[in-house]
């Protein structure tokens, strides 16, 4: 009996330091398992699979942004750099299928936005040249279906509507859409359109009060009708109301060492998925119930390798799988499949 607790603890003690690890050194050696360090007693586990895509070949510049269309099980990479297809379009599996690259200069976010009768993906672009500072809605095959803003030249307009550096947007079902507009550009203002290009509401100059922002980066909806910023400059995510455009509040207290660069909702609702883009991090956040905001609440964290840089990151509706475009060392998306049994034999 006495060996047995010898080694029962000296197996605990050698998980212990192997975790410790990989958290601190970046050892690979638990790459391959989610994870990790839990803030509080409930845990999320993801893996990473290193498996996907099937051919990393492909990715020949940065990845700045990803869509998932999970009705059509289409995964969309926009990337950058000189003389290469500015989008690539992957099945959810891996495989490759096309790539295009017409009437798009620098991508920055991306958002697919399907139905039952059309696949359509929207991308914001942040280039200086004759198609900058626009947001465009493309179908699958790159075909430009829409033009919002006025191409090459960047503005603060509203009549006709222009952009500068316009960061990410979200599209409803309804074909309401919320774009954040800002990226280090002379906007800060986060605009609520309608399906057909009416503006709803607009809030936005620069600033640390409420409702004013500075570098709004990235923005989502949750089920319970509210719309979350990422208000990066300010290190804080702002919470509004996504009909009337009410603030509703503020998180600051999970961002004190950096601000958030992407924000998006796990499948089940649960909780908000955070990129800190400098410290190479993703934060799962509780997600407050519906008529609270509260206070940020981190319940696990992946600490990706030093200089991984996630930037924009998406959710797969059907499998919860995450797809991290990431712009540091390797320059490729990450995808993290998330553990649908939780068991301890899960972990080695």
């Amino acid at each position: 009996m006495a060996k047995f607790w010898v080694c029962a603890a000296g197996a605990g003690l050698f998980l212990a330091c192997l975790i410790l690890h990989s958290r601190f050194c970046g050892s690979p050696v638990l790459r391959n398992f989610a994870f990790q360090v839990s803030w509080r007693t409930e845990e999320i586990l993801y893996r990473l699979d290193v498996d996907w895509p099937e051919y990393s070949e492909y990715f020949t510049g940065a990845t700045f942004g990803v869509a998932v269309d999970s009705l059509n099980g289409l995964v969309y990479v926009a990337q950058r750099g000189d003389n290469i297809p500015k989008v690539l379009v992957f099945t959810e599996d891996g495989c490759f299928l096309r790539a295009w690259n017409y009437t798009v200069d620098t991508p920055h976010g991306i958002f697919a936005a399907s139905t039952l009768h059309e696949q359509s993906v929207w991308i914001t672009d942040v280039g200086s040249g004759s198609y900058g500072h626009t947001i465009k809605k493309y179908n699958s095959f790159g075909d430009l279906v829409q033009v919002l803003g006025t191409p090459g030249k960047k503005g603060t307009g509203l009549n006709p509507l222009q952009f500068d550096n316009p960061a990410e947007l979200y599209v409803e079902d309804t074909g309401d859409m919320y774009i954040v507009d800002g990226d280090g550009g002379l906007n800060n203002r986060l605009i609520k359109l309608s399906q057909d290009f009416m503006m709803l509401w607009l809030h936005g100059e620069n600033g640390t009060e409420p409702a004013k922002f500075n570098i709004p980066h990235s923005v989502t909806l949750d089920s319970a009708g509210r719309v979350w910023v990422a208000d990066r400059g300010n290190k804080r995510i702002q919470v509004f109301d996504k009909d009337t455009g009410e603030w509703l509040g503020a998180w600051t207290n999970c961002f004190t060492e950096e601000g958030p660069s992407s924000v998006r909702f796990t499948l089940d609702g649960k909780y908000l998925i955070v990129a800190q883009l400098n410290l190479s991090r993703l934060l799962f956040v509780a997600a407050p119930p519906a008529g609270s905001i509260g206070d940020c609440s981190v319940i696990s964290t992946i600490q990706l390798a030093d200089q991984v840089l996630p930037h924009l990151l998406d959710v797969s509706g059907k499998t919860g799988a995450i797809f991290v475009a990431e712009i540091g060392a390797k320059q490729i998306l990450l995808k993290y499949d998330l553990f649908k049994e939780m068991h301890p034999e899960h972990l080695f």
